[in-house]
């Protein structure tokens, strides 16, 4: 969420392209216009009257700067939605753009979201939606080789009432443990996987014919070690009956035994 000393610029970055222009236009309207038919015995205000139609082109240009950055971004984040293809590419974002994937993608289906983008203790909150007046905050966990676990979900669950929220979301490319999953049922709060979050991406996705392009497939879901939570791989037994055949071993091996045909 923005902070307490966040600049007017850096709002304006963050804030759809249009609100620089708007804001831009009030301001050159109020310095060159209005303030000059003051009137009054006040110096002070008569001094600001005389000097308010020299400031206001630059006050205008100085706001209006943010407008193409922020137009850039929204480009790049829209762009970064579309080029998915299927849940591999998504876990090889960094966590920023998965950030960012998770928040376009929430922004397509009408809400309105705000990013966590300066330093400092958050709570761990990276987004936060509105909706139809309802609030909803999001915690997005880049986790590719182990789960979520309970902690994670306890917390966001404590922040639910210190921030006036309706609900929590927690958005992972992995898994959640079965620990996280009990606590969180029947709680306002959502839990959402690897294919989930791939699904999520999938349906707000714009393309020439306007069709989906992630791909969902048994390899990116069954590639996740149910026991860790760490990536599946191909090995190849090197000894005993099954010698020479491959099968699927977690790449945590020794520490994690788990395999799979």
């Amino acid at each position: 969420m923005a902070r307490k000393n966040e600049s007017i610029l850096n709002l304006l970055v963050g804030a759809p392209w249009w609100v620089s222009v708007v804001l831009s236009g009030v301001v050159f309207v109020i310095l060159r216009y209005i303030f000059p038919g003051i009137s009054g015995d006040n110096l002070v205000l008569k001094s600001v009257a005389r000097a308010a139609p020299i400031v206001a082109p630059w006050a205008a240009l100085v706001l209006l700067l943010p407008a193409p950055v922020s137009a850039y971004r929204s480009w790049r984040k829209r762009k970064l939605l579309d080029d998915q293809k299927d849940l591999d590419g998504i876990r090889s974002l960094s966590w920023r753009e998965f950030e960012e994937l998770v928040g376009e993608a929430y922004r397509r289906q009408g809400y309105s979201v705000r990013e966590n983008s300066g330093a400092g203790p958050d709570g761990g909150i990276d987004l936060v939606l509105k909706k139809d007046g309802n609030t909803y905050l999001v915690q997005c966990k880049q986790w590719r080789s182990m789960k979520i676990g309970v902690k994670v979900v306890r917390e966001i669950y404590g922040l639910l009432a210190a921030k006036h929220a309706h609900g929590a979301i927690i958005i992972t490319s992995g898994m959640f443990t079965q620990e996280a999953k009990s606590f969180a049922a029947g709680k306002p709060i959502d839990l959402v996987e690897g294919r989930q979050l791939a699904d999520l991406v999938g349906s707000v996705q714009k393309t020439a014919a306007g069709a989906s392009k992630v791909q969902v497939n048994q390899t990116s879901t069954v590639n996740v070690c149910p026991k860790c939570g760490a990536e599946l791989v191909v090995r190849t037994a090197r000894k005993g009956a099954n010698a020479g055949k491959q099968f699927y071993g977690c790449i945590r091996f020794p520490a994690c035994r788990y395999t799979r045909e």
